[in-house]
């Protein structure tokens, strides 16, 4: 249920993205993401352009999700390809390794952006992430992506409850995190795990689990299922 506190946050984050003739959403097609793409369609700027990166990090699946949900909202959307396993600070897999990655990930959207006339970058981090180690979140403001979500105090469950509100299938989807979080800190990141990871995850989910993980530790797998 909406309460007026919910209902004052939705209206300032619309005049807040009012402001911006031309926007960029690092996409991914999660509920964060997608509502934040909604809404700033809603706002009908002058350009705005979701962009999604596929990497070896991220089911193809994801992908295909992320374009669906686009074509949904009617939002122009490119896809862009980063080479995570070649960059030797990912790979090495320490507790950077976010942090590398996301600023090789969101380095691509900006230079996209830039080559576009973009000026505004946004992306779908909400108040609950602030609370976890998220070293990616220093890559995001280090190249100047904004996050109007958390800085206007949308929490996931407020997330989903206006996502539900405004009619996006994502609404209740499952938080996703990227394979590599699968990989033990300090064990190298290689692809043939990354896909033995992915192939696991995706048998679960046939089996009707909704939430799965499966960690990988050398020759053995942890499963986390709900």
């Amino acid at each position: 249920m909406q309460t007026e506190a919910d209902t004052q946050r939705l209206h300032e984050l619309e005049i807040r993205l009012q402001g911006l003739a031309s926007l960029a959403v690092a996409f991914s097609g999660g509920v964060d993401s997608s509502f934040l793409l909604a809404v700033a369609e809603k706002i009908k700027p002058k350009k705005l352009l979701a962009v999604t990166v596929a990497s070896e990090f991220v089911p193809s699946r994801e992908i295909e999700a992320a374009k669906k949900t686009a074509s949904l909202l009617k939002v122009d959307h490119i896809c862009l390809s980063a080479d995570i396993l070649g960059n030797e600070e990912v790979v090495q897999n320490t507790e950077e390794r976010c942090y590398h990655c996301k600023k090789q990930i969101f380095s691509l959207i900006r230079s996209a952006a830039d080559d576009l006339g973009i000026k505004t970058l946004l992306h779908g981090v909400n108040l609950d992430d602030l609370k976890d180690f998220r070293p990616g979140l220093k890559a995001a403001d280090e190249l100047g992506f904004l996050s109007p979500l958390a800085e206007i105090g949308f929490t996931k469950k407020m997330i989903r409850e206006n996502a539900r509100l405004l009619g996006l299938e994502t609404w209740n989807k499952p938080s996703q995190s990227c394979l590599a979080t699968r990989i033990p800190y300090h064990v190298r990141i290689q692809k043939p795990d990354l896909i033995r990871v992915d192939r696991s995850e995706a048998f679960l989910r046939k089996l009707g689990f909704a939430q799965v993980r499966v960690r990988c530790h050398g020759k053995t797998a942890v499963l986390e299922v709900e």
